[in-house]
């Protein structure tokens, strides 16, 4: 089969043929048809993404949607020609993605939403179980709460801002002034952080209040602002990059409370990987019945021109979710 491989950090992506896989116990072969490309997938392919854990040679691509060819001992629950999607490799010993087969592990897997196109579902899985877990898991969202999405028309922000807003909460979302039609579209009160300082938008949107959840999706001094940002005793902050050094005083003071996500520990570790597969069904039936719908950049890539996908995702200026087109 046609497979890109990443022979070491920082080189050339090759596309190359190697060996199809097969299905072992409790795994599924998906006949790729379509790779999710997220800016994790640019910082392992240079090497700065040990967390990752991945090595060379490797497959990269951890988003995917597919048809399933062949399913192994012990599977139950797919069969030969269902569409399904899933975050199921290109991390640790995974294979990934961006080739025309991957065997998968089951419990990784669900059934592709029946009102996207393939395309659509594999810009999904990544940023919506990273949603998920961050806003249902942890901060447990619900009906009344005032959220704020740090980097809300990236990947991650888009699916967050639809899950918080399916679940009754009023969202806001930060983003830089190319950023607010998307964030409006999706339907959440744009903030430009390049023109309004935490204070002046805390004082606007929230009566100087706070907000009940600040979602970190950016990192670094963004993290810092959300402590600054959230709600007095009550208010939660969780972040999808927690790591660097900050000082929790401003959250101290405030009485508030922090959790963080990680969300490649179930593929890297083999534990919890069944509750990856139970949100991704959860997010089918939102985006079935019109409420999570990723926003896509035009532009259209093949396994050939992978690098110049990339380098698009790097550059900031995709206008949307940048997917492979693989099948």
């Amino acid at each position: 089969m046609r497979a890109v491989l990443l022979h070491e950090f920082g080189g050339p992506l090759t596309l190359t043929e190697i060996e199809e896989p097969v299905a072992g116990p409790g795994q599924v072969l998906v006949r790729v048809a379509a790779s999710g490309v997220n800016p994790l997938d640019t910082k392992i392919r240079a090497g700065k993404a040990a967390h990752a854990r991945t090595r060379p040679p490797a497959v990269l691509g951890m988003d995917l949607a597919g048809v399933v060819a062949a399913v192994g001992p012990e599977v139950t629950g797919f069969a030969p020609g269902d569409e399904v999607y899933g975050l199921t490799g290109g991390v640790g010993d995974l294979q990934g993605s961006l080739a025309d087969y991957a065997a998968v592990d089951a419990r990784l897997l669900a059934r592709k939403p029946e009102s996207l196109s393939m395309r659509a579902a594999a810009a999904l899985p990544l940023a919506v179980i990273t949603s998920w877990e961050a806003l249902v898991d942890r901060a447990r969202v619900s009906t009344g709460h005032r959220v704020l999405v740090h980097g809300g028309a990236g990947g991650v922000g888009q699916a967050a801002i639809q899950i918080a807003r399916a679940r009754g909460a009023a969202v806001f979302a930060t983003g830089s002034a190319r950023s607010m039609p998307t964030i409006t579209r999706l339907g959440a009160t744009p903030i430009d952080y390049t023109t309004s300082s935490v204070e002046e938008y805390v004082a606007r949107h929230t009566g100087g209040e706070g907000f009940d959840i600040v979602f970190d999706t950016v990192g670094g001094a963004t993290l810092d602002a959300s402590f600054a940002a959230v709600r007095t005793y009550t208010g939660h902050v969780v972040s999808a990059l927690g790591w660097g050094t900050h000082s929790l005083a401003p959250l101290s003071f405030r009485g508030a409370t922090y959790s963080g996500v990680f969300t490649l520990l179930p593929m890297l570790s083999g534990r919890g990987r069944e509750h990856h597969g139970e949100i991704l069904r959860a997010a089918s039936a939102l985006a079935d019945a019109g409420g999570l719908t990723p926003v896509l950049d035009d532009r259209r890539f093949t396994l050939a021109t992978v690098a110049d996908a990339h380098t698009l995702v790097e550059s900031g200026t995709a206008t949307g979710k940048v997917v492979i087109d693989v099948g």
